[in-house]
């Protein structure tokens, strides 16, 4: 459900002066050429749960044997059957943005994080807790959802900034649970219904109590690397490899989990040219983006995100509609 798609502007020569037009309470300073597109994500949190519940019932999601990522005809299938499309190329998006499948990606997995969904073989098939949540689908059944990914070892989101390279050797990274935990703080200590732009949000993740950390430790950063990993290497980037590593871990969840799930709204553009934090490295000049989530610019926690992150017995009560599942 987007809100306003074209009426929102912004670029970097209006950095330094002028007010653009927006919603209140929305800073543009940081986005980037183009239009912005507003998405509000709560009304269909659950109407797409529901419709990725039906594929799964269906038979018609499959995972790759060796990664258990969903394949890429699945990512189609589920694209074409969100209420709105996928943050990119949908009925509300630019289908020459440059951007990629995220939500299409994640709903596959986060089905079987949240164990409504297990692979036999390659298809993914419902789980009696998945058929439970299909029969009755309420907004707690998001909620749990989010939990139940946030606690899930099945998988690291930062596999999916691919840019990065060197995140397999052993003692490079930290839990992923530890670092949905962060960035769960960081949105929780937002004001519901006030958009943030990511760069404060970013500022809140560095210095809040237990503060975001994607490597095990400093020296852990010098094996990650662009490109190359003697020559592009992220151990001399110093203060910028926060935006790059622990930056990009923390759009890759917002976006692709968070927003999903309508724990947040989001105001974005093409990811092409819309971060320049990543720009003089080594490896990296050849690159009009770092990641498929470089277009988020800022974040709004909704109605159904303030329930889910702050007072989770009321998600039941929320005056959001609730799909009528018909069996097919």
């Amino acid at each position: 459900m987007a809100e306003g798609t074209d009426g929102i502007m912004g670029d970097r020569a209006a950095a330094g002066g002028g007010r653009l037009p927006g919603p209140p309470l929305l800073r543009v300073p940081v986005f980037p050429g183009g239009p912005v597109l507003i998405r509000c994500t709560a009304p269909d949190a659950l109407p797409n749960l529901v419709a990725v519940l039906e594929l799964a019932a269906e038979g018609r999601l499959r995972c790759a044997a060796a990664t258990r990522r969903p394949l890429a005809a699945t990512v189609r299938l589920v694209g074409d059957a969100l209420v709105a499309g996928d943050y990119y190329g949908g009925p509300e998006g630019d289908p020459d943005d440059g951007g990629e499948p995220i939500a299409a990606f994640a709903w596959p997995m986060l089905l079987r994080a949240g164990g409504l969904a297990r692979l036999a073989g390659s298809t993914l098939e419902l789980t009696p807790r998945g058929q439970a949540a299909l029969a009755r689908p309420s907004y707690g059944c998001v909620g749990d959802l989010w939990d139940r990914w946030r606690a899930s070892v099945s998988h690291d989101e930062f596999a999916r900034v691919e840019a990065i390279g060197g995140q397999r050797k052993t003692g490079t990274l930290t839990p992923a649970v530890s670092r949905r935990a962060a960035v769960t703080a960081g949105l929780a200590a937002l004001e519901p219904g006030v958009w943030t732009d990511v760069d404060a949000f970013f500022a809140i993740l560095r210095t809040q109590a237990a503060p975001l950390a994607v490597t095990a430790g400093p020296l852990a950063r010098w094996r990650l690397y662009l490109e190359d990993p003697r020559h592009g290497s992220l151990g001399p980037a110093g203060w910028r490899a926060w935006d790059i590593v622990e930056g990009r871990y923390a759009l890759c969840v917002l976006f692709e989990y968070a927003a999903t799930l309508g724990v947040v709204d989001v105001a974005y553009a093409g990811p092409r040219g819309a971060r320049a934090d990543y720009r003089g490295l080594w490896g990296a000049d050849g690159r009009d983006s770092l990641s498929r989530y470089d277009g988020l610019a800022a974040i709004r926690v909704s109605e159904l995100g303030a329930a889910i992150l702050h007072d989770p017995g009321t998600l039941d009560a929320l005056g959001l509609s609730l799909p009528r599942h018909v069996p097919r």
